[in-house]
């Protein structure tokens, strides 16, 4: 009887069940047989099977192993600047400013074109010729021209500049919108009780922000842990690997050395390392939370 009555409600999810299970858990479960296999990408009738080979060449693959430490040094500095500036531009943005609406706008512009032409616009802005406008711009002061790309030690860190400056209007935004639903009257009793401006904050309104702090950290660490348009389009993974992410490292071996096989054990490792990465980063901030 209890059948009967759920079944209804069954045959309404059945149609999006089908389809999760057709575009998922097949591919997904193809995707780690052929982990397992010698496949080139194009012949099916020699494909064999691999064992472990292609996993354990990947953690043994020197590239991958340095392109797992930019990624994960990436994707660690990423929320962190992201963060330490939305909340302040948040702040000021909220204010009651004649202007702030275009303020807004300005900021959150950076957003909205494409990552991977603005990773082409500020290879040129950023450029170590004599070309580079930032160099020309510096080089107004009498300063030596700056190898923002063409360093090994610069290059990951402009990757980074690129990224915040693209990025944190947008999570401003966020923290906008949790701001105003704070009610007035936590400010107005904290006043009331002598509590300066940098005490409200600390005490009224960073705690409150902890909902949009979860949010806004769970999107930043998921896209850079999966970035491969921003530093392709600077620095195609250079000066040398410097800027290699694991994304680009998984595209090669695929699509360039023909190895798709090795290519989807690495995005079966990747995937691993995302899923557990972002389930501890909810797990701390959800504990926070509460």
């Amino acid at each position: 009887m209890k059948i009967k009555k759920e079944l209804p409600y069954l045959l309404l999810i059945l149609p999006a069940f089908i389809t999760y299970t057709v575009l998922t858990f097949i591919p997904l479960a193809m995707t780690f047989g052929l982990s397992l296999s010698n496949w080139n990408g194009s012949v099916i009738k020699d494909l064999k099977f691999a064992g472990l080979t292609n996993y354990l060449s990947a953690f043994s693959d020197v590239r991958m192993t340095t392109a797992l430490k930019n990624t994960l040094f990436y994707a660690v500095m990423n929320p962190i600047c992201v963060t330490l500036l939305a909340i302040p531009l948040a702040l000021a943005l909220n204010s009651r400013m004649p202007t702030r609406n275009f303020q807004r706008a300005a900021f959150f512009f950076p957003s909205v074109p494409s990552i991977l032409i603005l990773g082409y616009l500020w290879s040129y802005i950023m450029s170590p010729m004599e070309f580079g406008i930032l160099n020309k711009f510096f080089g107004l002061f009498g300063m030596d021209a700056i190898p923002w790309l063409s360093s090994p030690k610069m290059a990951i860190w402009s990757v980074l500049i690129v990224s915040v400056w693209s990025m944190v209007g947008w999570h401003a935004c966020i923290y906008i919108a949790q701001m105003q639903g704070i009610s007035s009257d936590f400010y107005e009793a904290a006043s009331i009780d002598g509590a300066s401006k940098a005490q409200q904050f600390f005490r009224i309104t960073l705690p409150l922000l902890r909902p949009a702090v979860a949010s806004s950290t769970l999107l930043l660490l998921t896209s850079a842990l999966k970035v491969y348009e921003l530093p392709y389009a600077l620095t195609k993974g250079g000066p040398g690997s410097a800027t290699t992410m694991l994304t680009q490292i998984v595209i090669q071996t695929g699509f360039i050395n023909k190895k798709y096989g090795a290519a989807t054990a690495m995005s079966i490792i990747f995937c691993a390392i995302v899923a557990a990465i972002g389930f501890i980063q909810y797990k701390v901030t959800h504990k926070k939370e509460v």
